[in-house]
């Protein structure tokens, strides 16, 4: 309920501020269970992505949206949890096989299950290498999986940014089902997921644009947060080299016009 009372509220708003476009709504089933696997580029893709469809997206969402601290995290919480998103444990092992069986679950139930298959926010606007959960429930669940392709996003809210942009124009583009019934009852074997997930993965890359970089979106943000920080620390260095020098500088200043007067005073007497 909660779900369409936020939809009701905030689809106008968006509709006047950012004049969002869909294209290809009618490649969304009207009933039955799909899953929607899109490419992410904001947090603001948890709104433009479903504004369009008139049927409610359940989204596999990371577990920081529900465990933040203060205000921020309270009402974070309460959002994701009214508009019933599901809270998944990203670190691997059985936490994930038990992110695998909710969605699953949702798809039982006859809905649609949002996914996102980089796992994490694009840290360039680029499209990553997709994780093959998605792959597995749709084999599973032998449900078809409909590509929801986001653009312009990043531009409105990237990264690190928590007031959206004004004078920009979002879209998605739902791709046509992608039909994976020749691999049914081959969830287990390894490289069907990735044949799977990589034939998703293309499909988002045709319909976005967007550049694909074969590696995992988490492994490249890791390595730009360590270079951040090396960068960070060496101008803290540098920093505190430039006031050493700076400070032994202004001392031997002191120390020259202390020998200059002596020197006067001398040659006075």
């Amino acid at each position: 309920m909660f779900y369409w009372v936020v939809k009701a509220i905030l689809g106008p708003i968006i509709a006047v501020l950012w004049q969002p476009r869909a294209e290809g709504v009618e490649n969304v089933p009207r009933r039955g269970p799909a899953i929607l696997v899109g490419n992410h580029l904001s947090f603001s893709d948890h709104f433009f992505g479903p504004l369009p469809l008139p049927r409610k997206i359940t989204f596999l969402a990371k577990s920081e949206y529900f465990t933040g601290t203060g205000v921020k995290g309270l009402a974070s919480r309460a959002f994701f949890s009214g508009v019933g998103q599901i809270p998944i444990d990203r670190s691997g092992g059985k936490k994930s096989e038990a992110a695998l069986r909710t969605g699953l679950r949702v798809l039982k139930r006859g809905d649609l299950l949002g996914i996102y298959p980089e796992g994490t926010r694009s840290p360039d606007g680029r499209l990553y290498r997709g994780r093959t959960g998605a792959a597995r429930m749709a084999l599973e669940a032998r449900a078809p999986v409909v590509p929801m392709a986001m653009i312009n996003a990043d531009k409105i809210m990237p990264p690190g940014r928590t007031v959206p942009k004004l004078g920009i124009r979002p879209k998605v583009v739902f791709g046509k089902p992608l039909d994976f019934s020749r691999y049914y009852g081959m969830e287990r074997d390894p490289r069907v997921l990735r044949a799977v997930t990589d034939e998703i993965m293309y499909a988002l890359m045709e319909l976005s644009g967007q550049e694909y970089v074969d590696r995992y979106a988490q492994t490249v943000k890791a390595e730009l947060e360590a270079e951040a920080k090396e960068a960070r620390r060496e101008q803290a260095t540098s920093d505190k080299d430039r006031r050493r020098a700076e400070r032994a500088r202004r001392k031997e200043e002191r120390r020259a016009r202390k020998g200059g007067g002596k020197d006067q005073r001398s040659s006075e007497a």
